[in-house]
C-alpha cells in the first residue's frame, strides 16, 4: 500500500507541479507528501524529480518513470471498474481525435471493425495535425504519436513506431547515400518548415545521445502526405514515421538510410484526461486499438 501511495503522490506532483498543490487535493501536509517522493526516491536509488523553491521539474528518469507510474494506475483502475462493471456493455457517444494521415490511413478503418463488435456507441472521428487541447474540446481519446509532454494527460501505449531517413534509389543514385548525419548538411532535405515537430531539426542517436540536425533544402511543406510524395519522385531526403512509409520500403520505391542513428522510440498513443472512473467505452476502445492496430499496420505493409 505505501508504494502505491508513492506512485500516486508522484503523479499528482508531477502533474500539478508543486508539492502543496498535490497536497491541498489529498487534504494532507505538504511535508507528508514530500516524505513520500523522498522514500520513492530512495527505495529506486534515482532521482526522479529537481525540487526548487520556485517549481518542480521532472529529470529524465522521472519523465521515463512517469509513463510507467501511470499507465500502471490506469491498469489497476481498469481492472477494478472491469470488476464492478460486471457483464456491462460499452454504450454512448465517444469522440476521438487523430493527425490526419495517420488517422485516414490506420484509426479510420479500424472503426467500423470496433462499432461491429460495440454496437451500442457511436462515434466522431476527428482528423487533425493540430495539437487538439482534448479537456477543452471535450474529446475522450486523442491518438498521438511520439514524446507525450503533458505530464496531466495518461497516454497507453498502442503500438511501436520509429522515425526514418528516406529517398528513392534515384536520388541516391544522383547524390549519394549519408553515411552519418552530419553529411545530411550536403543532401537536399524534404523540411516540414518551422512549425510542428521536426522545427528544432531531425533527431538521432549519436554515440548514445539523442541529438537534433538541422536541416535544409530547397523545398519544404507541412503536410507530411506532400512531402512523402516529393521524396517517392527523387527530390530529396525525407524524415518520415514507419507506419507511413513500409509499403514503400517493402517495394523498393523508398530506401532507408542513416539506420544505424535512428532514434526507435516514437511509439503510437492514446491519450485520455485523468479521470477516477474511465468510461467503459474509452477503455474498451483502447483495448481495441491496442489488439488490433499493431496487426493491422503491420498487415498493411
Amino acid at each position: 500500500m505505501d508504494r502505491l501511495k508513492q506512485l500516486e503522490t508522484f503523479i499528482a506532483v508531477a502533474a500539478r507541479g508543486s508539492l502543496s498543490a498535490a497536497a491541498k487535493q489529498e487534504g494532507v501536509a505538504a511535508a507528508i507528501i514530500g516524505r513520500r517522493l523522498d522514500a520513492l526516491e530512495e527505495r529506486l536509488g534515482v532521482r526522479l524529480l529537481i525540487r526548487t523553491t520556485r517549481r518542480i521539474s521532472l529529470t529524465l528518469e522521472g519523465t521515463t518513470f512517469l509513463e510507467d507510474c501511470q499507465r500502471l494506475i490506469t491498469d489497476l483502475q481498469n481492472a477494478e471498474a472491469s470488476v464492478s462493471l460486471g457483464g456491462q456493455s460499452p454504450s454512448g457517444h465517444l469522440r476521438i481525435t487523430a493527425p490526419a494521415g495517420f488517422g485516414r490511413k490506420h484509426i479510420a478503418p479500424l472503426v467500423p471493425l470496433y462499432l461491429q463488435q460495440f454496437p451500442d456507441i457511436t462515434i466522431t472521428l476527428d482528423l487533425s495535425d493540430r495539437l487538439v487541447d482534448i479537456v477543452n474540446e471535450r474529446f475522450d481519446i486523442a491518438i498521438r504519436i511520439g514524446h507525450l509532454d503533458d505530464s496531466s494527460l495518461i497516454g497507453v501505449r498502442l503500438a511501436e513506431n520509429r522515425r526514418m531517413v528516406v529517398a528513392s534509389p534515384l536520388y541516391l543514385q544522383r547524390a549519394g547515400t549519408p553515411n552519418h548525419p552530419s553529411e545530411l548538411t550536403r543532401h537536399s532535405c524534404l523540411t516540414f518548415g518551422s512549425a510542428g515537430n521536426q522545427a528544432r531539426g531531425w533527431l538521432f542517436d549519436i554515440d548514445g545521445q539523442q541529438q537534433a540536425v538541422r536541416v535544409g533544402g530547397a523545398l519544404e511543406c507541412n503536410d507530411g502526405a506532400v512531402l512523402h510524395a516529393w521524396a517517392l519522385q527523387g527530390l530529396g531526403l525525407a524524415w518520415r514515421s514507419e507506419w507511413e512509409v513500409n509499403e514503400d520500403l517493402q517495394a523498393q520505391r523508398l530506401v532507408s538510410v542513416l539506420q544505424n542513428y535512428a532514434v526507435h522510440d516514437n511509439s503510437i498513443f492514446a491519450v485520455f484526461a485523468r479521470r477516477k472512473h474511465l468510461a467503459l467505452r474509452v477503455r474498451s476502445f483502447i483495448d481495441f486499438m491496442k489488439i488490433h492496430l499493431p496487426a493491422f499496420a503491420s498487415s498493411s505493409h
